[in-house]
């Protein structure tokens, strides 16, 4: 006999927003919500979108920015669902620098380069630090793994390159001093097994 589609425990997928505006400007987004998706961005979200037609998935969640809403669109036109917008998962605010080229910003006014985390807690002016994005992130995901309480059906993420990190570092139980930080390209699917089931313990 076949096993049933929901029979094992659900995966969480966690999606970046495709190509926007101020990427090919190469400007820093963080919070600011004027950027919309491209023409291309449009398209890798519909193309990632069309890999989920045949899976169990049970509920969208996105970041309530634009580029993050948009992306999420061509998931719930795929798959049927509403999508539920949630601010916890935002890129990181990045405060006075949102709007400038990320050529003039260096390692030490994010505390991360070369693909290392250096210092969690840089915090610019009127901005977030890693450790602040880590945090809420982090209660997102546990508020909606204590709710599955039927185990059925995967959940989507839809969200931004550093909300991306932070969660697939707090799901594979790496706390954020460990972290590392890897590139993570537009579009870019990260599957995260068990969830709901993992143990993550005084991560945060």
């Amino acid at each position: 006999m076949a096993a049933h589609p929901f029979s094992t425990p659900p995966a969480l997928w966690l999606v970046r927003h495709g190509e926007s505006t101020w990427n090919i400007a190469g400007l820093a987004q963080g919070h600011n919500d004027e950027a919309e998706l491209t023409e291309r961005g449009l398209r890798q979200a519909a193309e990632a979108a069309a890999q989920f037609g045949y899976r169990p998935v049970r509920a969208i969640y996105a970041s309530d920015l634009r580029r993050a809403q948009q992306t999420a669109a061509a998931f719930a036109g795929v798959l049927g669902l509403p999508v539920q917008a949630d601010a916890r998962l935002r890129e990181r605010s990045l405060g006075v620098l949102e709007g400038t080229a990320h050529k003039t910003i260096g390692p030490s006014d994010l505390g991360h380069g070369g693909g290392r985390l250096l210092d969690p807690d840089v915090r610019p002016a009127a901005g977030e630090s890693v450790r602040d994005l880590y945090q809420r992130a982090a209660a997102f995901c546990d508020d909606v793994a204590a709710g599955l309480c039927d185990g059925s059906g995967d959940v989507l993420v839809i969200t931004h390159g550093g909300t991306v990190r932070v969660l697939d570092a707090y799901l594979s139980g790496v706390p954020v001093d460990q972290m590392t930080w890897p590139p993570v390209d537009n579009a870019t699917i990260v599957r995260i097994p068990g969830f709901g089931t993992l143990s993550r313990g005084g991560n945060r």
